[in-house]
């Protein structure tokens, strides 16, 4: 009888085993999230930097930023930086590099229109509204960005220029190596006053006033996606948010201007 209870223990035991369901098959682990190197000029970094974050939510895809002057990136590209995309300040600098064959000459696309101003600390006192002010004895410094390498630069070269002021005020202008460094003269007091992009003026410390875009060339700021990028689509992807419905109000916010306008 014991033998028999014991038999009959062992087949149920048997049993229960061979019925227990197999261990699920663990996951495969996912791919490692796609990211895009964007080349930027120093007046989109709070516009890209939002614009980033809104394309990475929508499509997985991470955004990588190097901001700085056009003329910096431009040569770094040529240098061989592993760069998907460049959002230039200019159109020149695509142009350039599309003719050394550097960029997918279709991909290239004027994304907006930029502005300039008159900037000061409002800590040193009332916002300048003219030019001319900046001739004025408790102005000693003016920084502007370096018109070599940052079109935002050559603008303010140029603006002064048109208002017949540019051999005048040599001797008070301090060059920022792009447009942020030349935000940055104004706001710890390293400069008096400035003209730098009307897209990143608007910070609590600054005043400032436009300039009329009739005293310097068009600001046409263009970008392209670099030949041989690993993230070609991706590239495009970006390209193709920042210039439709969904990029442009945020480029707008800024301080832009749709690519035809004034």
């Amino acid at each position: 009888m014991r033998r028999l209870f014991a038999l009959t223990l062992l087949l149920l035991h048997v049993v229960a085993g061979c019925s227990r369901p197999a261990p699920a098959t663990p996951a495969a682990p996912a791919g490692p999230a796609q990211t895009l190197t964007v080349a930027a000029a120093s007046d989109l970094q709070g516009a890209f930097t939002d614009l980033g974050k809104r394309f990475a939510e929508r499509t997985g895809i991470q955004v990588t930023f190097t901001f700085g002057s056009t003329g910096t990136l431009a040569k770094q590209i040529e240098n061989g930086a592993p760069i998907d995309l460049l959002a230039a300040a200019a159109i020149d600098y695509v142009d350039g590099l599309k003719q050394k064959g550097l960029v997918i000459p279709e991909t290239e696309q004027v994304y907006a229109l930029g502005h300039i101003v008159l900037a000061t600390a409002k800590s040193t006192g009332p916002a300048l509204t003219d030019l001319k002010q900046l001739t004025g004895p408790s102005i000693k410094k003016i920084a502007i960005a370096n018109p070599d390498t940052a079109p935002y630069g050559l603008a303010a070269k140029q603006a002064l220029q048109s208002a017949g002021l540019w051999e005048q005020l040599q001797p008070k202008l301090v060059y920022g190596e792009n447009i942020r460094q030349t935000l940055q003269f104004i706001q710890t007091g390293n400069a008096d006053a400035g003209i730098v992009a009307l897209s990143i003026a608007s910070v609590p410390e600054i005043g400032f006033t436009p300039i009329s875009p009739a005293l310097h060339a068009p600001l046409k700021q263009a970008l392209a996606v670099v030949k041989g990028s690993k993230h070609e689509q991706a590239a495009r992807q970006f390209a193709a948010y920042v210039t439709g419905p969904d990029g442009w109000p945020v480029l707008q916010k800024y301080g832009f201007a749709p690519p035809e306008g004034p």
